[in-house]
């Protein structure tokens, strides 16, 4: 049964979608093979630079620089070249570029870029810091303004070295002043894994490798768990220096300060020599690890994560893209799902009950936005039940006048320990944003959309709550190991709001939104389905999220559609794991 919850509305509402979307968006690294120029086979010369005819294929290649017949400031004007980029521009530009980097040239290297000051230091690192030497870039073939390059180079570091290889790209723009082709500076140009501001470093790392266990004692890889490679990133920042290890020597990622803002973790690149790794136990089941990480190579852009609701162990957390951990560090409007927390605020204030008639008209405007149900549908005369079951956004939106704007905001936080940015789970984590907010904004937020953000780690941990209770912050290491304390909630829900909202979410697996996916998962069970617009995508993130017995999962697919048809499979096959 499809989710039926989507939002359309004013032209204001079409503005808060973008915000939506450009805050949602989850880079992703950037991978490219090598290949050919211009339908040629790039070749070192001398071991130096690029051979201009082999690289680019072709004979001598125009300068595209204009030239100027007159000093005088209106003809320099009026040669300034604009439009698009001709291939001859790029290839030259991208020559230019990757020669002079090549050969060690890093200030002529730096001039054929867009930031002289940033590139200068990154590629001066490179050599000094990084300790790359012998560097070879071979260019691949031109796509639109973009060109694809291999590097292949040696780390030598106190006598050890190894070789290094990896692919790259960069893009080429036209600069506005004078209509220069240059390289659009990025450091992901020198590293696809760099973000910019971070730095390449080889020595002697400051944190010593740990071997992570699942909860049997069994080894986890990214070799075998190819959705862990942050996990183990972000484990050995924690853990490595108290799990007993030593260091070794590697090239490493070090985070600058925007990627430490977003909790991402040094990274290893290549390892020079073995340190001797401490140990460090998990919670992970590794048959629901393996189970998640095969549900999510079946779809693109899908994460999921399970957890036992009785104690917040984390069993499992899987993504189809691995660059990035968007299961617990993803920022996302959670669309209808949200509207398990919302249910609570409104049966608390006495504004909704599971059997009692609830509006669910056409439409419903608040602070200036027209609110509709997907398709416009209506519901006469229909029960709160009803209106949560088929995921009615009138039915939550119409309650917006009865609320405080700080209302939705707190029962996330006393009740959820949502949006108070304290969980210890043992890796970085996104703890969710419900934001104090007014007017249309306010209204939006109570259905998933306008400020609220979260991820499958949090919104697993709202079916868990709802399943025990109470909640219990979920966690990946035991704090037993290192003896940090677990957030908390300051407050239960009472017994009758809680049966309300077992019932709620039991009918809508048993016969709403959330029926076909739930089809044969058996036992206590809930479920609630959620898709969340985005501006920019054809179809909407969808979300996913319940309990059965003592297992409680969540997903997510972006831009996947309705929440029922593409989450609610994933999650659903989880829960029949176990429980």
């Amino acid at each position: 049964m499809r989710e039926v919850g989507g939002v359309a509305g004013a032209p204001e509402y079409a503005r808060e979608r973008k915000a939506v979307g450009n805050r949602g968006r989850v880079a992703e690294r950037r991978k490219t093979n090598p290949a050919v120029l211009g339908g040629m086979i790039a070749v070192v010369v001398g071991g130096a630079g690029f051979g201009a005819y082999a690289l680019f294929g072709g004979g001598a290649v125009a300068d595209s620089r204009t030239q100027s017949t007159s000093a005088s400031a209106d003809d320099k004007a009026k040669d300034v070249k604009t439009g698009p980029l001709s291939a001859t521009e790029v290839t030259s530009a991208a020559r230019t570029f990757l020669t002079a980097w090549q050969k060690g040239q890093v200030t002529e290297a730096a001039a054929a870029t867009d930031d002289t000051t940033a590139a200068q230091a990154l590629l001066t690192g490179y050599t000094k810091d990084a300790h790359i030497k012998d560097v070879t870039l071979t260019a691949g073939a031109r796509t639109g303004d973009k060109v694809p390059f291999s590097v292949k180079g040696t780390v030598s570091y106190k006598g050890t070295t190894k070789p290094l290889a990896y692919d790259s790209s960069l893009t080429v723009v036209r600069r506005a002043e004078d209509g220069k082709p240059l390289v659009e500076w990025h450091s992901a140009i020198v590293h696809p894994d760099l973000k910019d501001g971070d730095t390449l470093v080889t020595g002697e790392s400051g944190t010593p490798p740990v071997k992570a266990l699942d909860r049997d004692g069994g080894e986890l890889t990214e070799d075998e768990y190819p959705s862990l490679g942050s996990v183990l990133d972000g484990l050995r920042e924690k853990y490595g220096d108290k799990a007993g290890g030593k260091a070794g020597v590697e090239l490493q990622v070090v985070r600058g300060k925007e990627s430490q803002k977003a909790e991402l973790s040094d990274k290893t690149l290549l390892e020079l020599s073995k340190g001797t790794p401490g140990t460090v136990k998990t919670t992970l089941s590794p048959t629901m690890q393996a189970a998640a990480e095969k549900q999510v190579a079946a779809k693109s852009k899908a994460s999921v994560v399970v957890l036992r609701p009785s104690t917040g162990e984390i069993l499992a957390v899987a993504n189809s893209s691995h660059g990035f951990n968007t299961a617990f560090q993803g920022s996302l409007a959670p669309g209808s799902t949200m509207k398990v927390i919302t249910s609570t605020l409104l049966i608390e204030k006495g504004l909704a009950s599971a059997d009692k008639q609830h509006p669910c008209p056409k439409y419903f405007t608040y602070g200036h936005w027209k609110f509709q149900n997907d398709d416009k549908f209506e519901i006469k005369g229909g029960t709160f039940k009803a209106s949560f079951a088929r995921s009615c956004n009138t039915a939550f939106i119409s309650q917006a006048p009865e609320l405080d704007n700080d209302s939705l905001t707190k029962q996330a936080q006393q009740v959820f320990g949502l949006s108070l940015n304290n969980w210890s789970v043992g890796v970085p984590t996104f703890d969710g944003s419900v934001p104090v907010q007014s007017q249309a904004q306010m209204a939006a937020s109570l259905i998933g959309q306008g400020g609220v953000r979260m991820n499958p780690l949090n919104m697993a941990s709202v079916s868990a709550t709802i399943k025990t209770g109470t909640f219990k912050q979920p966690y990946l290491v035991a704090p037993s190991v290192d003896n940090r304390t677990l957030a908390t909630a300051s407050r239960s829900l009472s017994a009758d709001t809680l049966s309300q909202l077992r019932e709620l979410m039991a009918y809508t697996a048993a016969y709403g939104t959330a029926a076909e996916a739930m089809s044969g998962v058996t036992g206590d069970v809930g479920a609630k389905t959620g898709s969340a617009e985005v501006d920019g995508q054809k179809k909407p993130n969808g979300w996913f999220t319940a309990y059965r017995n003592d297992l409680a999962a969540a997903g997510v697919v972006q831009a996947g559609g309705h929440g029922g048809e593409t989450a609610g499979p994933i999650v659903a096959d989880l829960l029949k794991l176990g429980g």
